[in-house]
């Protein structure tokens, strides 16, 4: 069975955390979440959801993926020197992490949008150009083993391009704004 992970803190985006996560286990995928202590987390609009894990408590090599949801919550989760040690095995190891919405925001601070293609919410393209990313306003944006997306009506896209990278074997392609 596959294992992808969630990480997120209060104030995640409801849809970009559930969204998700449902369709992976939909798809037969084992999903955890993970936040800055194992407790309940609460969504921008109060969906509740209890973390499986603490990022401390993490081993990310148990994982083939990686899902950062947008929201308020990457403002907290980019500040965990853990959640960071996540995010960056994931870029070191080549493996699929898709960030949605401010979910750029983890990326940016782990030190893994120099040079890639990405999108983002639109508020945020200026701190992903100027970190060194070629933004793009498009649903879905993939490069190499990252897709990321603007906001929750793109989901669809998002999760397309999420379950394609374990189903083509391609994983260098633009999708949208080229």
């Amino acid at each position: 069975m596959k294992r992808a992970l969630i990480i997120a803190a209060d104030r995640f985006e409801d849809l970009e955390l559930l969204y998700p996560l449902y369709r992976l286990e939909e798809q037969g995928w084992k999903v955890d979440v993970a936040a800055p202590s194992k407790k309940t987390i609460t969504g921008q609009r109060g969906y509740e959801y209890k973390a499986n894990y603490a990022f401390k408590e993490v081993q990310p090599e148990k994982y083939a993926l990686l899902i950062i949801p947008g929201g308020k919550a990457p403002e907290t989760v980019r500040l965990d020197k853990d959640a960071l040690r996540i995010t960056k095995h994931f870029f070191r190891k080549n493996l699929p992490v898709g960030a949605i919405c401010h979910g750029a925001q983890v990326l940016i601070s782990a030190g893994e949008v120099q040079g890639r293609k990405l999108t983002c919410y639109q508020g945020m393209r200026d701190d992903v150009i100027a970190a060194g990313a070629d933004y793009r306003d498009c649903e879905a944006a993939e490069d190499h083993n990252l897709v990321t997306s603007r906001c929750p009506s793109d989901l669809p896209h998002f999760m397309r391009g999420i379950l394609e990278l374990f189903n083509e074997p391609r994983l260098k392609r633009v999708v949208g704004g080229d």
